[in-house]
């Protein structure tokens, strides 16, 4: 079975497990962001955060923006996105994405794009709750 490049999960999240899902003798780099749960936003302390999603419809926006790397950047041989939903606690990942070349020229700026796209179009939900209350808001 092939492994899942762009996945919404409610389980923990690996760096290492994903960044696996790219192994191939022919690459060379790899670049990874990891998503955490910082314990503030605006000076108010995060108790924790709480996503959700339209997985199947943000797996599919999460597999156009992997299309739309390979497009833009003929070099990256593969992307691979998980987000995780439901409740998150601080230090907790929420997402990673990992991308892979022969080299690495091209990855820093693609890897960029990826995080600008998946906050502009993913139909991903973030509800932020603070010690003095809470607000939802969208990932882009």
């Amino acid at each position: 079975m092939a492994l899942k490049l762009f996945e919404v999960t409610t389980k923990p999240i690996s760096a290492d497990e994903v960044v696996g899902r790219l192994a191939d003798p022919e690459v060379g780099a790899f670049t990874v962001f990891v998503g955490v749960v910082r314990n503030n936003t605006d000076g108010r302390r995060t108790l924790h955060l709480d996503y959700e999603a339209y997985p199947e419809m943000a797996e599919q926006t999460l597999a156009q923006i992997g299309a739309e790397i390979q497009e833009r950047w003929p070099t990256v041989r593969q992307v691979a996105i998980v987000h995780r939903i439901g409740q998150q606690e601080i230090g907790e990942t929420s997402v990673v994405i990992a991308l892979s070349a022969a080299h690495r020229a091209e990855l820093f700026d693609s890897l960029h794009y990826a995080i600008d796209r998946l906050k502009e179009i993913v139909p991903i939900w973030k509800k932020e709750v603070w010690t003095d209350g809470s607000v939802w808001r969208s990932e882009q």
